[in-house]
This record gives C-alpha cells, structure tokens and sequence, in this order.
C-alpha cells in the first residue's frame, strides 16, 4: 500500500494500480524486461490490474506469476469499462496508468491518473486528464516503486 500525505493534493492511500496494455505497459503489449522487473517489485505491496481490449492477442503472455491480473475488455465502448472498473474497485485507492483515448476516463476516475507518452504517443485527452505525463512506462512505475518521486510531484 501507498500511504502518502501530499500538501495541498490531500491523503493518498491507494492498493491497486490499473493500466493499459497496448502502448503503455508495451509496444504492441509486449512489456520488456525493464517493465516485467517492475511490477514483480510493485506487486509485494500493490495490487496490480492490466484493464486490455487485447489489440494484439498478447495478454496471454503476461506472467501471471506474481499477481498481474489481466481483465479482458469487451468491444466497444472501452473508455466507459475501464471507468466503471476503477469505479467498482474504489477510486480513492486505485492510481492509474494508461496512454490512449480510452484511458481518459480511467485516468480522471482514479485517485490518481499518470499518462504515459511512450513510443505510442499518447492521446491529447489521456495527458489532460491525468495528473501526471511521464515519457516512458519505467518513470511511472518508478514513480510507484519510489513515492518520494511521487510526493514531490503532487505536492502545491
């Protein structure tokens, strides 16, 4: 768990990171070593979410051996879902992580949102609605793995 006191943003106590797979975890959804490296770490203390629609038929390969969970979108309407899945799961105490149109919701539902402008790109909507634009996929989890990093760039 995050336990962070942020001046002038408020408490952050968050347990779950949900993100995107497709041009945010990886390239088409091939994370590399650096990313895998990563989560491992993340996932001692967080639970962790990958939110796919599965463009590239790769989230099969995603190791499931330290607690990824890989939730499968239906088509259409992708941005709605990974909201509503944020929203079930509990806003105040989830952060996430994504790139692309899709993502907007999700970004702006969670206690706090982080674009990722990797490779990809990533949509104008995703970077305005987050609260953070990082540009790669290692600084935000980097971001999760260090808090400090964090704090430092929530604080007002």
């Amino acid at each position: 768990m995050l336990n962070l006191e942020i001046p002038g943003f408020g408490t952050l106590r968050a347990d779950t990171v949900v993100m995107d797979l497709n041009g945010t975890l990886g390239l088409e959804g091939i994370p590399d070593q650096g990313v895998l490296n990563r989560l491992r770490d993340l996932s001692s203390t967080l639970n962790l979410f990958v939110l796919t629609a599965d463009t590239h038929g790769r989230a099969a390969d995603l190791p499931a051996d330290f607690g990824l969970k890989v939730e499968r979108l239906a088509a259409g309407n992708e941005e709605g879902q990974k909201r509503d899945f944020v929203a079930r799961i509990g806003r105040e105490r989830t952060i996430a992580v994504g790139n692309g149109a899709n993502d907007t919701l999700m970004l702006a539902e969670a206690a706090v949102g982080i674009c990722v402008i990797g490779e990809e790109g990533a949509a104008v909507s995703a970077i305005q609605h987050a609260d953070i634009v990082v540009q790669h996929i290692h600084h935000a989890l980097d971001l999760l793995l260090k808090p400090k990093r964090l704090l430092a760039t929530l604080r007002r």
